[in-house]
C-alpha cells in the first residue's frame, strides 16, 4: 500500500501524498513503515536530480511534502518509546550534498530510542565533523550522502578524523541511497546502513548498552 505514497511523492503530487499518508495511518499502517516509504521516495528523487531530470525546486518540494508527513507521524512513534542516556551520536550530511530526509529519519528513530543526537546539518566540510566530535564526544558518527559525489567527501572526512587523532574514539557509519559495501570500504567507514532502521541497529550494536 505504501507504493502509492512513494509514487505521489516522486511525482510531486502534494495533495495526493498527504492524503495517502493519512489513509495509511487510518488503516493502521506502522508509522515507521510510512517514514521508510518516504525515504525510498527521496532516493528516487535524488537519482532523478543526479540524472538531470529534476532540479533544486523539485528537491525543495519533496522536502516540504516529507516534512508535512513526518510532523503528523512523529508524535505517533514517540509515544512511550523514549529511554534516556543510551549514548551519543553525531550526524551530518557531508560536503557537496544537501539531502537530509534519510538522515532526519535516522535521527528521529535514534532519539525516540533514547540516544542523544547532535545534527550538524547538510553540506558539512570535514573540519565541521572534527570540531563537533571534539566538542560533543559521540560514540558514533553518522555521515549521510545521497549523491555519488558525496563518496569522496566521506573519504576525506574519515581521513580528517584520523588526522585529528580521533578515529579510535568513534565508530563511523555511512548511509545514502547509493551507498554499498564497496563504498564503505572506499571511505574507510566501519559500516553502512542500507536504510534508516539499519542505521539504528548499528548504533544499538555499538553503544546501545552505554
Amino acid at each position: 500500500m505504501t507504493e502509492s505514497l512513494i509514487h505521489a511523492l516522486v511525482e510531486m503530487q502534494e495533495a495526493e501524498a498527504l492524503q495517502k499518508s493519512k489513509q495509511l495511518l487510518d488503516e493502521g499502517t506502522d508509522p515507521v513503515n510510512i517514514l521508510e516509504a518516504c525515504s525510498k521516495a527521496m532516493e528516487t528523487v535524488g537519482k532523478r536530480f543526479e540524472q538531470g531530470e529534476y532540479f533544486l525546486p523539485h528537491l525543495i518540494m519533496a522536502g516540504v511534502m516529507l516534512k508535512q508527513i513526518s510532523e503528523t507521524i512523529k508524535p505517533l512513534i514517540k509515544e512511550g518509546k523514549t529511554e534516556a542516556g543510551r549514548g551519543r551520536v553525531l550526524m551530518g550530511t557531508v560536503r557537496g550534498d544537501i539531502h537530509d530526509i534519510g538522515k532526519n529519519i535516522v535521527i528521529f528513530l535514534l532519539e525516540v530510542n533514547g540516544f542523544e543526537v547532535r545534527d550538524i546539518g547538510i553540506d558539512q566540510p570535514p573540519e565541521s565533523f572534527v570540531e563537533a566530535i571534539r566538542e560533543f564526544r559521540p560514540g558514533v558518527v553518522g555521515m549521510s550522502g545521497l549523491l555519488t559525489l558525496a563518496f569522496d567527501s566521506m573519504k576525506k572526512t574519515v581521513r580528517a578524523i584520523e588526522d585529528a587523532g580521533l578515529r579510535e574514539k568513534v565508530r563511523i557509519m555511512i548511509g545514502g541511497a547509493q551507498v554499498t559495501e564497496q563504498v564503505k570500504d572506499y571511505t574507510g567507514a566501519d559500516a553502512y546502513g542500507p536504510d534508516a532502521l539499519a542505521g539504528v541497529r548499528l548504533v544499538e550494536q555499538w553503544i546501545g548498552g552505554e
